[in-house]
């Protein structure tokens, strides 16, 4: 096994399951420490048990305190993070008319501004020590629009942004930032969309799942190792010209 990121410091966000979990054991086993973070710890434990060097800390993206504390304590316990994996991320779904201001408030906190308090805190040391690798886990809801999840789009959209204008602030610091845009990926949040269209429309789970699947061009669901090995790969040296990006993983779905 190769061990490109031995000696680095990873944190990843929402990483007790699907997208998250993928990444942190692809950097695990590409030799980075990693520290994982999420409201819940038990799903956390269940995949820091996976690997040795991963470690699972309980905290909330939207909450600004928790944040900075995660970092002062990966710096004064190990070592300051090295890679920063903003994944963590929430998805509800209504007409737009219907939408409430809470499901819209909700929905930019944990995709948005989570993902800012998420980086913040690393953007001052990374420049200091000249290397750092930030990366956004997007969507392709933030390249194109979608029905019915207008906060979700607005908020993806938002991280798009956010990471070019971060792009450009660090690029002469070492720091690269990219953001990784998957299509319906096979994670919970595709089992609740799933479901969701079978609540409203009636039919079967096996014509909604088709009926995403067919948004990509390969006629499938995208899998959490897939978009993990792109950030992998963005994490390496061979990626050291690459900022500003956002890297489709969608089967050609936004061509």
């Amino acid at each position: 096994m190769t061990m490109a990121l031995t000696g680095r410091h990873a944190l990843v966000t929402g990483g007790g399951s699907g997208i998250g979990a993928a990444i942190a054991t692809a950097l695990a086993q590409a030799g980075a420490i990693v520290t994982i973070c999420g409201r819940r710890l038990a799903p956390l434990q269940v995949v820091a048990a996976q690997e040795a060097n991963i470690q699972a800390v309980a905290a909330d993206v939207t909450d600004e305190a928790a944040m900075t504390r995660l970092h002062e304590q990966a710096e004064s316990q190990q070592r300051p993070f090295d890679i920063v994996i903003a994944n963590a991320g929430m998805a509800g779904s209504a007409p737009a008319h219907n939408t409430s201001l809470d499901l819209w408030t909700r929905t930019l906190n944990v995709n948005l501004t989570g993902a800012f308090l998420t980086v913040k805190p690393a953007l001052a040391g990374m420049r200091r020590r000249g290397f750092g690798r930030i990366i956004f886990v997007a969507s392709t809801a933030g390249l194109k629009g979608y029905a019915y999840v207008a906060p979700y789009v607005a908020a993806k959209h938002g991280v798009i942004g956010l990471t070019r204008a971060l792009a450009a602030e660090m690029a002469t610091a070492g720091v690269t930032v990219n953001a990784v845009c998957p299509g319906f990926t096979e994670t919970a949040i595709l089992a609740d969309s799933v479901r969701r269209i079978v609540e409203t429309t009636g039919r079967s789970e096996e014509h909604a799942r088709a009926t995403l699947a067919g948004t990509n061009p390969m006629g499938r669901f995208i899998q959490p190792q897939e978009v993990a090995s792109t950030v992998l790969w963005l994490c390496g040296d061979g990626a050291s010209s690459i900022t500003g990006q956002a890297i489709s993983v969608s089967g050609g779905e936004t061509w």
